[in-house]
């Protein structure tokens, strides 16, 4: 510690030798005045010198108390940086401690990220395998029964699972099978149940449909019948007494020779003949006819179910050609069975229903992309 610095002596004030002047001397005016400016000034040097020590010394014990309180700041100083740097080395040691931590939990997300994309590819390919093995057994069913169904409600079935699946990465084989689903809804695939009822229906009016025979002599019966009655009720009619006698006498000789002229016209009959094999049909053959007729209509429907058209298209004009032949063209049921053969003969020809290449490529190409 500094000791305080002592303050000097005042300084002892300079005597003055006054001589004493003859008293017969006279002192000039001016000597008083000066005298007493140069006392003033002398007291004035001694009082700012006394001040300017004061000051100094109370500078010197601030600058020793400044000192002093440096010191014990320095002091607490110390000791603060040295608590510092311990609290310092062990953030640190928790900083390294936390990025350790930090490193194993990061390895073990990607750990994580990497399963969880293993078990998601392994599902998406899961899916895509079992939907290129419904397209590819919709395909052959679709090419068994002739129906575009089966394909049709496998892609749409594709297609749902996709969306419900939802990866980036399929919506190449998601665009495929709605292109493939587009090309087999615009094919006319004929719906073989409507031909098979179509042509059960011709079958069941094969009894019941007229021969060309039958039908010549079925009208001669019913001229006959006619006649018949017609003369049965002119005869049953009373005579009008208002008619004249020769006209009576003309009607009662009218009705035998109508008579006779009807027998006779009956043994000949003058008619033309197109087939003259459906006229020399008998009665008896009639039923091998219509039996011969519905083993045609039967081939034909098993060709359908079988899917040969050719074979199906024979049996079926051999058909129409029976009908046109041997059957009477101007009755409504043969009518009817003509109409409904024309219908199932046309529409018997199956077009061919597109394979879904571009599906069954983009699964193949999404299972080896992987």
């Amino acid at each position: 510690m500094v000791p305080p610095p002592v303050a000097p002596p005042p300084a002892a004030a300079v005597p003055m030798i006054v001589h004493a002047a003859p008293a017969h001397v006279a002192l000039p005016s001016w000597v008083m005045p000066v005298g007493l400016v140069l006392a003033l000034v002398a007291g004035g040097s001694l009082w700012m010198g006394w001040e300017t020590q004061q000051r100094v010394h109370a500078l010197e014990m601030e600058l020793v108390k400044r000192q002093q309180g440096s010191s014990e700041q320095a002091s607490e100083a110390r000791v603060l940086a040295k608590q510092a740097e311990d609290v310092a080395r062990d953030a640190a040691a928790k900083v390294a401690l936390m990025d350790a931590r930090v490193s194993e939990v990061s390895l073990q997300r990607d750990q994580l990220d990497d399963l969880i994309l293993s078990m998601s590819r392994s599902r998406d390919e899961n899916a895509v395998s079992d939907i290129d093995a419904s397209i590819r057994v919709a395909v052959q069913q679709s090419s068994i029964t002739g129906s575009a169904e089966p394909l049709m409600a496998a892609l749409r079935n594709a297609d749902d699972r996709l969306a419900r699946i939802s990866q980036p990465r399929l919506e190449p084989l998601r665009r495929a099978i709605a292109r493939d689903l587009d090309r087999v809804r615009a094919v006319a695939v004929p719906d073989i149940g409507s031909l098979l009822i179509k042509l059960d229906e011709v079958v069941r009016l094969a009894d019941e449909l007229p021969l060309v025979s039958q039908s010549a002599t079925t009208a001669r019966a019913v001229v006959s019948a006619q006649r018949a009655q017609a003369q049965q009720t002119a005869a049953s009619a009373p005579q009008r007494a208002d008619l004249p006698v020769w006209r009576q006498w003309l009607m009662d000789w009218e009705r035998p020779v109508r008579l006779v002229w009807d027998e006779v016209s009956s043994l000949l009959r003058v008619t033309r003949i197109d087939r003259p094999e459906a006229m020399l049909l008998a009665p008896e053959q009639g039923v091998f006819l219509r039996e011969n007729l519905k083993l045609r209509l039967l081939n034909a429907r098993l060709s359908l179910l079988s899917r040969q058209p050719e074979s199906a298209t024979v049996d079926l004009q051999s058909a129409q050609r029976s009908l046109q032949t041997y059957f009477d063209g101007t009755a409504r049921r043969t009518q009817i069975a003509t109409d409904l053969l024309r219908t199932v003969t046309s529409q018997s020809r199956l077009v061919g229903i597109p394979r879904p290449d571009e599906s069954l490529a983009a699964t193949a190409a999404a299972v080896a992309g992987r």
